[in-house]
């Protein structure tokens, strides 16, 4: 396991603060973002379109400020962290996939979402999840941490990603659905693995691939289907798996993993 010093200058966070608090993971505003900027537009070039040109028509200076944090608080907005150029590039890659692409993103990013996956994961498809189910995960973990009202916020917000993310259904009541997981999904999360210092058959066994639930086959295959899309390097022999990243990372990112 690479260190979490590491993992940070990859791109992780840990800690006990996230967006989550506040927002949901800004689907809709990274979207509009990216639409209008090259996979290789710098952390300026975002911030401008925020704070100046207001791309995002919020309706304050302080509004446009306060979108631009948060956006950095769960994305990097930075191709200098190889965690946010990757799903930058990947982003490009199928549409289809960047719901669950930026859940995966946020998970990585925020504490208090990746806390809320293991409430989403033990429902099973179909059960119903209320907004005090997911207070109450919060409010256990981190004991007078949080008000009323805090906790309330948190449970919106986070239940708003997964709905998002197609791991839940419904506007008011909220049940447990399954999401579309994409060849994209797949090689971002082997990315993610790899950047903590998994390798070979252990990919497959790290928490950014179970949150998939699928079983091995399946997720060999859309590995498999990723390789030939050009995301990732795939051979599979026998019981021998072997996945490169060569044109994700540069060589001074790749030799961090073994410092």
């Amino acid at each position: 396991m690479v260190n979490e010093d590491i993992q940070m200058k990859f791109g992780f966070k840990y800690g006990r603060n996230g967006a989550h608090a506040s927002r949901t993971m800004m689907l809709a505003e990274i979207t509009e973002l990216f639409s209008h900027r090259p996979v290789n537009a710098t952390a300026e070039d975002y911030q401008q379109d925020i704070e100046q040109f207001n791309l995002l028509n919020k309706p304050t200076s302080k509004a446009r400020q306060l979108t631009w944090r948060h956006l950095i608080d769960l994305y990097g907005m930075n191709t200098e962290i190889p965690l946010f150029r990757i799903f930058r590039l990947f982003w490009e890659a199928d549409e289809k996939a960047r719901p669950v692409l930026a859940c995966q993103m946020g998970l990585a990013r925020d504490p208090l979402l990746r806390l809320s996956k293991e409430k989403i994961l033990e429902l099973n498809t179909g059960q119903l999840l209320t907004r005090p189910e997911m207070e109450s995960l919060f409010a256990e973990r981190f004991p007078d941490r949080f008000s009323p009202a805090t906790l309330k916020s948190i449970a919106q917000n986070v239940n708003g990603t997964w709905t998002h993310a197609g791991y839940l259904i419904g506007r008011n009541k909220k049940h447990r659905s399954e999401p579309d997981i994409r060849p994209v999904n797949v090689a971002f999360a082997l990315v993610m693995g790899h950047l903590q210092g998994a390798s070979g058959n252990r990919l497959f066994n790290t928490e950014w691939v179970q949150m998939f639930e699928y079983r091995t086959d399946r997720l060999l295959e859309l590995a498999r289907l990723a390789s030939h899309a050009g995301l990732i390097t795939f051979k599979h022999s026998s019981e021998v798996i072997d996945i490169g990243f060569q044109d994700l990372l540069t060589r001074e990112e790749e030799s961090m993993l073994h410092e």
